[in-house]
């Protein structure tokens, strides 16, 4: 009961009364063009007043000629910008001042879409970076490609922006990681993929992150080396330039690469690389088995001696 008692004292002492309390203010963020602020000076009440930041980022006060400045700030530092400029002025003398935020103007949609984990459409409260955007997305996925693509529309036309994967996450570089000002669209396009077919141990596709860092013997290291039997040359099918459809075949001595005699070969997107069969050893291998009936291990072992 004392308490009680105790604070309604205290609330008619400072002038509190249940008309003035204002609804529950939103959690806080930096103030931006068009957001609705609550502005409460203690004991000057013709001065508190809600307002809404101009289109300048600017708050105008009476008796104040120039403009507090609020785009971009913390509602705590708004509250210094006012207190200060009041004091300047030597309008009061040591002001306590309060600034809530009644509505927040939401910035455009951001979209965040293609080999990331969670594609996702958000409407930011505040600005958010490119690299936070693509963390709401859950991150990116293991066929992300090299580059990813912003884009705007500034009324008439839209432009794109490209931002490289490695600039932006593994050299962490600041000057990469965009600010988004809203109605952006975050585009990671799936990266290109090189195809190793034929005596290797696990073919399949494997994403170019990289395209200076693809090559033959790098690619055959992801199938988990050559098969028994492969040949010592391979081929890369390429498609022609032109759009015709029509494919290249570019052959490798891989024997001579892997005896490091000839330089590794760099692979582009949609390659195809074939390791073929060296058949006539096949051949002599089933011969040899049939005829010794020595096992698979000991007769490789004894035509690679004998080679």
């Amino acid at each position: 009961m004392k308490s009680s008692a105790i604070l309604l004292v205290l609330a008619g002492a400072i002038g509190i009364s249940s008309a003035q309390v204002q609804p529950a203010n939103l959690p806080p963020h930096r103030i931006h063009a068009d957001d609705l602020v609550n502005i409460s000076i203690y004991g000057e009440p013709d001065l508190t007043r809600i307002t809404r930041v101009g289109s300048d980022g600017a708050i105008r006060l009476p008796l104040l000629d120039g403009k507090i400045k609020a785009d971009g700030l913390m509602p705590e530092e708004v509250e210094k910008a006012i207190a200060d400029a009041f004091k300047a002025a030597q309008i009061l003398v040591d002001p306590f001042v309060t600034v809530t935020v009644s509505e927040y103007h939401t910035l455009l949609p951001v979209s965040v879409a293609g080999a990331v984990r969670n594609p996702v459409t958000f409407e930011p409260i505040d600005k958010v970076t490119l690299l936070e955007a693509i963390t709401r997305a859950g991150g990116l996925t293991p066929d992300a490609g090299p580059e990813i693509l912003i884009s705007r529309s500034d009324g008439s036309h839209s432009l794109t922006q490209r931002v490289p994967v490695r600039a932006l996450i593994d050299a962490a570089d600041p000057t990469v990681n965009l600010t988004l000002l809203g109605g952006e669209e975050v585009r990671v396009p799936e990266a290109g993929k090189v195809f190793v077919v034929g005596n290797v141990k696990a073919p399949g596709a494997f994403p170019v992150h990289d395209a200076s860092d693809t090559t033959v013997l790098k690619v055959i290291a992801l199938t988990q080396g050559l098969a028994p039997y492969a040949s010592n040359e391979a081929y890369i099918y390429r498609r022609a330039s032109g759009g015709s459809g029509a494919q290249n075949e570019i052959p490798v001595d891989l024997k001579s690469i892997m005896q490091r005699k000839s330089p590794d070969v760099p692979l582009l997107a949609n390659d195809i690389l074939y390791i073929p069969d060296r058949s006539g050893k096949r051949a002599t291998m089933s011969v040899l088995e049939r005829m010794l009936g020595f096992g698979t291990v000991v007769s490789t072992a004894f035509i690679y001696m004998a080679h």
